[in-house]
């Protein structure tokens, strides 16, 4: 079928990568996200927050004379000073140290692991959605199937042998057991959007099935994505700190924000500072996170304000 005959038709080719700018002409989707995206003052101090402290993160160090594995042993256990910007820990680790250390370590297995599992949910269940039949059938059962698996028994398993490869294996683990429920919200979008217009004529183009879930079916949930893959950040991070406090997460020397919180949990309240350091530094960077979230969700969101605007 050619791009006339579908006109003829009055089949709606309108997808959601398609669309006019205000002058007229037409745009990417991408282009237009961005442009309205860049006017949300959330996306800004979103990613000026996530941003500073990557920096801080990785370039911190180099400016500060202390490392996360040096103890001093005059000082355990003290309050922040000018040696010691943030205190130290029981054993004289300095804090300040410590939280870049563990703040690089959640970065990596957040940002990783939480768009992941977003990326598995979005191709797998579009995949079930929009073929259907015997497809949809085998997805559903082994979706099913990995939501009854022990999952953490496997990590008790998996531990002994990950060695140094502690931190890829939690992505993959955090990922790999993290996409199922959304998985099955994607399934039962993908099966009604098969039926909308611009997909129904760009099957009958002769446009492929990966083609046309790249192009219009994952597309047309970008706003359900994003905010699933910005949670899950979220989530895997707090993952990696219940993990971690139950031994199978980051072990020493290694730290990351949740050893952190799960070594001072206990110092909250005598010796504040400990707790205080790990956990500020964490709601910190959720909150730059969820407010790029905030700001993509609105931009791809055509019924919010800022779509409007």
């Amino acid at each position: 079928m050619t791009t006339q005959q579908v006109d003829e038709l009055g089949i709606d080719l309108t997808g959601p990568e398609q669309a006019t700018t205000e002058r007229g002409g037409h745009a990417s989707r991408g282009m237009l996200v961005w442009l309205r995206m860049r006017k949300s003052p959330r996306f800004w101090i979103g990613i000026g927050i996530v941003g500073l402290m990557a920096l801080w993160a990785i370039f911190g160090p180099l400016f500060y004379p202390w490392k996360p594995n040096v103890q001093d042993l005059f000082n355990t256990g003290s309050p922040p000073s000018a040696d010691h910007w943030l205190g130290t820990d029981a054993v004289g680790n300095d804090m300040y140290a410590l939280v870049m250390a563990g703040l690089r370590t959640s970065l990596i297995i957040g940002l990783i692991a939480g768009p992941a599992a977003t990326l598995i949910a979005a191709i797998v269940g579009s995949l079930a959605g929009y073929l259907g039949g015997r497809v949809d059938a085998v997805i559903s059962w082994f979706i099913n199937l990995m939501l009854v698996i022990p999952s953490f028994f496997i990590l008790i398993m998996i531990t002994p042998v990950l060695n140094h490869l502690i931190i890829p294996g939690l992505i993959f683990f955090i990922a790999g057991f993290g996409w199922m429920v959304m998985g099955q919200v994607v399934r039962g979008q993908a099966r009604s959007l098969r039926q909308r217009d611009f997909v129904r004529a760009a099957r009958y183009m002769g446009i492929g099935t990966f083609e046309i879930i790249r192009r219009h079916i994952i597309p047309s949930m970008a706003s359900l994505l994003i905010i699933d893959a910005t949670l899950g950040v979220v989530g895997a991070v707090l993952s990696e700190t219940a993990l971690s406090y139950f031994g199978f997460g980051i072990q020493p020397p290694r730290t990351s924000i949740g050893t952190l919180l799960a070594d001072n949990t206990q110092a909250a309240t005598t010796q504040p500072w400990m707790f205080l350091s790990p956990a500020i530094v964490l709601v910190v960077l959720l909150f730059g996170v969820s407010l790029i979230g905030e700001a993509l969700r609105d931009a791809l969101d055509p019924t919010s304000g800022a779509a409007r605007d």
